[in-house]
């Protein structure tokens, strides 16, 4: 069995002539600067499709295990390689997949950084061969994002109807037995979050308009993404927490851990821009990870010195986008290779978020910890410059 192609073009939201076609996708031709998880890695999804001969639930492209594989990575029978897409606890993806086997939907917390909307993202393409399927909170996000919307000129013209009405992506995924995403939950406001009760704990979707209703199809579920550390966050309310599976996302246990996945995505996202590749680099990635880790947690590596941590999260993700910016500094006005001096300035960016307090935490740390560090002489020089 292969996975069925989805064009960008089927994925239209509303009906017909509501909105305009979208062009095709980077696996069609075009070069799409970041292109959905299913068509990035087709090839994976494809082979493990083939290879897959376990129980699959409805309307599932993959079994459990070849989803929890697809996230993992692995080598399958005919040599094909599935590249890490998470790189955790196996336990934590175990868990998150079959929550998405039963009707119980999926809530993946914590703190900014720690892969949430990526693992969301290829949760719903290997489970439904599409990711698209996606709300995404903010303060503004309305009640009808989530439910349905109306074509207004259609509903002017013939009164309330099915034609007139603008399905959310939460009502096609339940209509088609599909995964829908909603992410940044915590970020809607909290009248707006309660409309997904009836629609978890009911799996029906009432349109009191029309006098009808959207029942949700085997295969329908939802994954959504909230962290409780940014400001301005609603909590979400006992009764709809209750719908949830809660699976929490740690960040990186080891340096090592968090150094691989910096360089994985780095790499991917390197490759997508034309920059260099990390091998090279590897060692300033490794001391960006180290300087985040090192404020992040309070100490340093070898537990001999307590540090004061600043304002920011100083995440995994933002060690990913300092590197990044780092390459791009490198081969546009380097020699191509990552050196100090090119990440120094993203360091301090991402550190110092608060100009008074955050600026003294950083000062006190170059002075007394990577002053003193053995190797990291041009690294020292290279922060001072940026922060005089």
């Amino acid at each position: 069995m292969t996975v069925p192609e989805t064009t960008e073009a089927t994925r239209a939201t509303g009906s017909a002539g509501d909105i305009a076609p979208v062009a095709p996708a980077a696996s069609t031709g075009t070069e799409a600067l970041r292109p959905h998880a299913e068509d990035a890695f087709a090839d994976e999804l494809t082979a493990l499709a083939a290879a897959d001969d376990r129980p699959r639930p409805a309307r599932w492209r993959l079994s459990p295990w070849a989803v929890a594989t697809y996230l993992l990575g692995g080598t399958l029978a005919d040599g094909t390689v599935i590249t890490p897409k998470y790189v955790g606890p196996r336990r934590i993806v175990e868990v998150a997949v079959t929550t998405l086997a039963t009707d119980r939907a999926l809530l993946l917390l914590g703190v900014p950084g720690t892969a949430k909307t990526w693992v969301s993202e290829h949760l719903a393409a290997a489970v439904s061969g599409d990711s698209t399927l996606l709300v995404q909170g903010t303060a503004g996000t309305p009640e009808e994002a989530i439910r349905y919307g109306w074509n207004y000129a259609r509903l002017l013209a013939h009164g309330p109807s099915r034609d007139a009405l603008v399905p959310s992506p939460v009502m096609r995924a339940m209509a088609d037995g599909m995964t829908a995403r909603v992410e940044e939950l915590t970020r809607i406001p909290a009248d707006v979050q309660d409309t997904l009760i009836t629609i978890l704990s009911e799996k029906t979707l009432p349109i009191p308009e029309l006098g009808q209703e959207v029942q949700a199809v085997r295969g329908f579920n939802l994954i959504a993404t909230a962290n409780d550390r940014d400001r301005g966050v609603n909590d979400l309310s006992s009764a709809l927490r209750r719908r949830f599976n809660t699976v929490v996302l740690p960040l990186p246990a080891t340096p090592d851990a968090e150094v691989d996945i910096v360089s994985r995505r780095v790499d991917q996202i390197g490759r997508s821009l034309d920059l260099p590749a990390t091998p090279e680099g590897i060692d300033e990635i490794r001391r960006v990870v180290t300087v985040f880790r090192e404020l992040r947690d309070g100490v340093t590596t070898d537990g001999r010195t307590k540090l004061k941590s600043p304002s920011g999260t100083l995440s995994t993700a933002e060690a990913i986008s300092v590197v990044t910016n780092g390459l791009a500094l490198a081969a546009h006005f380097g020699d191509g290779v990552l050196r100090p001096g090119d990440v120094a300035a993203g360091i301090l960016g991402a550190v110092v978020r608060d100009p008074a307090a955050d600026r003294v935490i950083w000062q006190e740390y170059l002075e007394t910890v990577v002053r003193e560090r053995d190797g990291w002489k041009d690294f020292y020089r290279a922060c001072r410059e940026v922060s005089a």
